[in-house]
């Protein structure tokens, strides 16, 4: 078909927001394994005061229609200053990306995004990534189409790989998810041989997160954060006021049996937050979150207990404390939980772990026995086409000035 009789059209209105929201539900009408995502958390991302990065950045969306008015394809273009400026060049993104199986349909939308970003000041654009944390929505599926995604975890179809790489973008990390049976494997005998050790030595233990007391669940999941995650390139230092909001938020979902932290004389050194993954009770919804919807997910979440599946959101343990063993104490005590007969977890999932962590990628698959069964590849594409191309470095200290 020819590209010319596709056509362009940005985001201006209510009514385009809305088709540009909706499209995905009619690409994805047959495919038993995608899961709707409620309306409300992808309006959140475009919406300048429920999202702080508006406050140095912009955010573009477009659409592509084909020569019956109809829409083959939906992409959104967003940079952030402060985050631009920590690569080696200026950096921007692309994602939200959705297009039927033709690379004329994706190449419109790939030039829309990359002109707007280059007028902008950006000479690269990753994608298909999220315009705030890397937990939601980053990465194009290019391994494990036959699993239902995670809760803000993208799912695409397999076509979307070569779409990407015939316009040029390059595999700057890839992003693996990893399961855990209850029942497919026996647990690493290491663990417990590793946990015990640990044990030996006094002033070491392992608890549910308290959920009487929210704010030093906080305070301590702000100070763990800080060690182990702020040496990292790009990473941030969290607030006392945000690790509390994050608390509050997780609140209404919150299982305390598979949420750990670890401590040594009282100090807080490690932690292990999964949760239920309500992607396996909102499919439903086809989007929708009102009164109904949330009523049926607590009901389901909190009486039935019908959710089987936890999602791991983060784990973390404080440099001082590496190699110590206090992660497979961890799992150990996540082990002895869900042997209990009224567990309603069949699997755990690990989300996501980048290629460029070697350390993590060997201690989930050594220490918590799980098995990698999704990879999800986040690309760049360099403005300038003559510029050498370098993958994303190893996760380590922050890159020297």
């Amino acid at each position: 078909m020819d590209s010319a009789k596709y056509t362009l059209q940005e985001v201006t209105t209510a009514a385009l927001a809305g088709e540009w929201l909706d499209f995905p539900k009619k690409l994805y009408k047959d495919n038993r394994n995608w899961v709707c995502p409620l309306d409300d958390d992808i309006r959140e991302v475009f919406d300048p005061e429920k999202n702080e990065l508006f406050k140095e950045g912009e955010a573009a969306r477009w659409i592509v229609r084909d020569p019956k008015g109809e829409i083959a394809g939906r992409i959104a273009a967003f940079y952030n200053r402060e985050k631009a400026s920590l690569e080696d060049q200026p950096t921007g993104g692309c994602g939200f990306f959705e297009s039927i199986d033709e690379q004329q349909v994706a190449d419109l939308l790939f030039d829309a995004a990359r002109l707007w970003l280059a007028a902008r000041g950006m000479e690269a654009m990753d994608g298909p990534i999220n315009f705030g944390q890397r937990r939601d929505w980053w990465g194009c599926l290019v391994e494990g189409f036959e699993f239902q995604p995670l809760y803000r975890n993208p799912y695409n179809p397999p076509y979307y790989k070569e779409l990407f790489e015939n316009y040029g973008f390059q595999n700057y990390f890839n992003q693996y998810s990893y399961i855990w049976r209850v029942n497919g494997t026996e647990a690493n005998k290491l663990i417990f041989t590793r946990a015990e050790h640990l044990y030996s030595n006094p002033g070491y233990h392992v608890e549910h997160i308290d959920m009487n007391n929210l704010e030093e669940a906080a305070e301590n999941f702000r100070i763990i954060y800080n060690k182990a995650w702020s040496l990292f390139s790009g990473v941030k230092p969290i607030s006392h006021e945000e690790a509390m909001q994050l608390m509050r938020t997780m609140k209404p979902i919150i299982d305390p049996n598979i949420i750990f932290f670890a401590y040594f004389h009282e100090e807080p050194i490690g932690f292990f937050i999964t949760v239920p993954d309500l992607n396996r009770l909102i499919g439903k919804f086809n989007g929708k979150f009102g009164l109904w919807q949330k009523l049926d997910l607590m009901w389901n979440l909190k009486v039935r207990k019908s959710c089987d599946r936890a999602f791991a959101l983060i784990f973390g343990i404080t440099p001082e404390f590496h190699g110590k063993g206090v992660e497979s104490a961890m799992m150990v005590k996540y082990w002895h939980y869900i042997e209990e007969a009224k567990n309603p977890y069949k699997t755990m999932e690990l989300a996501w772990v980048g290629d460029f962590n070697p350390v993590m990628n060997r201690m989930v698959e050594r220490y918590v026995c799980a098995e990698r069964h999704k990879v999800h590849t986040t690309y760049r594409y360099l403005f300038d086409r003559a510029k050498e191309f370098h993958r994303c470095p190893r996760l380590g200290v922050k890159r020297q000035e």
